[in-house]
C-alpha cells in the first residue's frame, strides 16, 4: 500500500519583518504596496497583499544593525510592469534606483529598487533571460543612492 500524501493548497507566502518603529514603517509599506494594512496594533501591523499573494507582517523589535536578510523582491511579468511600479513608487515619494539589462542571480533582468526605513531593500524585477553561465559577472545590488549599478554586493551575486 503506497503512502499517498494529501496535496496542500497554499494560500500565500508569509513574511514577518522586524522593524524598529512600526509607525514609521507603515508609511513606507503603504507606498511600496499601494494598500492600507489590514490590521494595526501596538508594535504590529499586517498587510494582506492580494497581488502577489503575501501575508506581510511588521513586528516592532529593538535592534542595532540589519539582520541576515539580503533583500526582498517582487517578480513581475514584464519591463512595463517594472516601470509602472517604479512610477507609482516615485509618485508616492520613494527614492528608486534602476538596474536595466543587468546580470544578476545568473539571469538578465530589468529591475528597480527602494529601501525601507530599517535599510531593507526591495526590488521589483522581470527576468529577461534565465540560467546564464556561472562565469557571467554579477552587476546587481548596488546600494540605493549609488549611481553605478555595476557594483557587486559584499555577499556576492544575490
Amino acid at each position: 500500500m503506497e503512502n499517498e500524501q494529501k496535496q496542500v493548497r497554499a494560500l500565500k507566502a508569509h513574511l514577518a519583518l522586524n522593524v524598529k518603529d512600526v509607525e514609521v514603517s507603515l508609511g513606507f509599506y503603504r507606498k511600496l504596496l499601494g494598500i492600507e494594512p489590514s490590521k494595526v496594533r501596538t508594535g504590529y501591523a499586517k498587510f494582506d497583499v492580494q497581488n502577489p499573494p503575501l501575508n506581510l507582517t511588521l513586528n516592532q523589535h529593538a535592534f542595532n544593525e540589519r539582520g541576515a536578510l539580503s533583500h526582498l523582491g517582487i517578480q513581475v511579468a514584464s519591463t512595463d510592469d517594472v516601470l509602472a511600479t517604479r512610477e507609482r513608487w516615485i509618485e508616492t515619494g520613494l527614492l528608486t534606483r534602476d538596474e536595466m539589462q543587468t546580470s544578476c542571480c545568473y539571469a538578465l533582468q530589468d529591475k528597480t529598487w527602494v529601501r525601507d526605513p530599517d535599510g531593507n531593500e526591495w526590488e521589483v524585477f522581470v527576468v529577461l533571460e534565465d540560467n546564464l553561465a556561472e562565469t557571467t559577472s554579477c552587476e546587481c545590488a548596488a546600494p540605493i543612492g549609488v549611481t553605478n549599478a555595476a557594483v557587486v554586493s559584499e555577499a556576492g551575486c544575490c
